[in-house]
C-alpha cells in the first residue's frame, strides 16, 4: 500500500480517532530492557506529513505504536511551537501517548535563539526562552530536551566553543533543578566538528549536558563533511540519546549512506543501552515505508547481538 493510497483511504485523522487497520495483529517489537538498545521514533520523520497537514502532532503517538509498533517518541517543538505552555493541550497529548503506551522521551528544540550568540543579552534570552520547553517536556515525562550550540559562526574555534559551554552551563542549571537534561545534537557548522563538540562538553562538565549524536548530520560547509564514524565515536562519551538518521536502502534492507552494522558497534562499544531515534528522511521511500525500513534494519542489528 502506497502512502498516497494510504491517506486516501485511511487518513491520519482516523488513525487519530481509533482506526486499528496497521495495528492488528502486527509483531510486538521488543524494546525491554534485557535487549541491547531500545528503539524510538522521531517526529521529524513525519515532517513531510506534519507540513503537508495530512498528520497533526496529536496524531503522532498513535501512528507511532498502530502504524510502527514503537513504544517511544522525540517530539520535535516546531510541530506544536504556539503549545508549550498550553497545559490543556500537553495534558491531551500525554493522555494519548499513555493510552498507547508509548512514552516521550525528548523534544527536539529550534528557533528559541543562539545558546552560543556573541552578544551575551541575546545568549541569556536564549536560554531563557528554553524554559518553556524544559517545562512542558517535564510535564510529558521526557528526560530531556535537544537543543542547539548555535554560535552565529562568529569568533575563534576555541572563543565560539566558550560561548556555546557558557549557554549550556546556564541551561543546564535550569534544567538541573527539574531533574531534566539538555542535549546537543551535531547540527551543521561547528557542531558537527566532533572534536569541538566534544570539548564544549568538556567545557560545561555537567552531568546533566550531554550530547544526541546523529549518524548523518555531519556536514561542516557546504563541500565539506566531517568523518561520521569518527565523529559519532568522538560524541559517544556524552550521550544521552542517539539518531539513527536514514535516507536510502538496498534491496538487502541496507542502509546506503551509512553502514549501520559499524555505527551500532561505535554506539555499544560506549556502553551506550538507551533509546536509539528512528529518523528518516529520504524521498525514495514514502514516510511510513522509510520509518519501517529503519526500524527493521535495526531490529536486525539488535537480534544479530551488534
Amino acid at each position: 500500500m502506497n502512502r498516497r493510497f494510504f491517506l486516501r483511504t485511511v487518513g491520519f485523522s482516523a488513525v487519530a480517532l481509533g482506526a486499528t487497520a496497521f495495528g492488528v495483529g502486527c509483531h510486538r517489537f521488543s524494546t525491554s530492557p534485557d535487549r541491547s538498545f531500545r528503539i524510538s521514533l522521531a517526529e521529524w520523520s513525519y515532517h513531510k506529513a506534519l507540513f503537508g497537514q495530512k498528520m497533526t502532532h496529536l496524531d503522532f503517538p498513535i501512528v507511532a505504536r498502530r502504524t510502527h509498533d514503537i513504544e517511544a517518541i522525540e517530539l520535535v517543538n516546531q510541530f506544536f511551537k504556539d503549545k508549550a505552555t498550553d497545559r490543556a493541550y500537553l495534558r491531551e497529548f500525554k493522555s494519548r501517548a499513555d493510552s498507547e503506551g508509548v512514552r516521550c522521551v525528548l523534544i527536539m528544540c529550534d528557533g528559541e535563539g543562539a545558546l552560543g550568540d556573541p552578544d551575551t543579552s541575546k545568549r541569556k534570552q536564549a536560554v531563557l526562552n528554553h524554559h518553556k520547553w524544559v517545562d512542558a517536556a517535564k510535564f510529558l515525562g521526557c528526560h530531556s530536551i535537544r537543543v542547539n550550540a548555535e554560535t552565529h559562526g562568529i569568533g575563534s574555534f576555541d572563543e565560539q566553543q566558550k560561548r556555546a559551554a557558557d549557554g549550556l552551563t546556564a541551561l543546564a542549571d535550569y534544567c538541573r533543578s527539574l531533574g531534566m537534561m539538555c542535549l546537543v545534537e551535531n547540527h551543521g557548522h561547528l557542531s558537527s566538528n566532533g572534536k569541538w563538540l566534544a570539548g564544549v562538553m568538556k567545557r560545561v562538565g555537567k552531568s546533566n549536558c550531554g550530547t544526541l549524536p546523529d549518524f548523518g548530520n555531519f556536514t561542516l560547509r557546504e563541500g565539506e563533511t566531517y568523518d561520521r564514524y569518527f565523529g559519532v565515536s568522538e560524541l559517544m562519551p556524552f550521550a544521552k540519546a542517539v539518531s539513527a538518521k536514514s535516507y536510502d536502502f538496498d534491496q538487502e534492507g541496507l542502509c546506503l549512506e551509512t553502514d549501520y552494522k559499524r555505527m551500532m558497534k561505535i554506539v555499544l562499544d560506549a556502553g551506550y543501552r538507551s533509546f536509539v531515534g528512528i529518523e528518516y528522511e529520504g524521498s525514495i521511500l514514502a514516510e511510513k515505508e522509510g520509518i519501517n525500513a529503519t526500524r527493521d534494519l535495526l531490529i536486525r542489528l539488535r537480534l544479530e547481538g551488534v
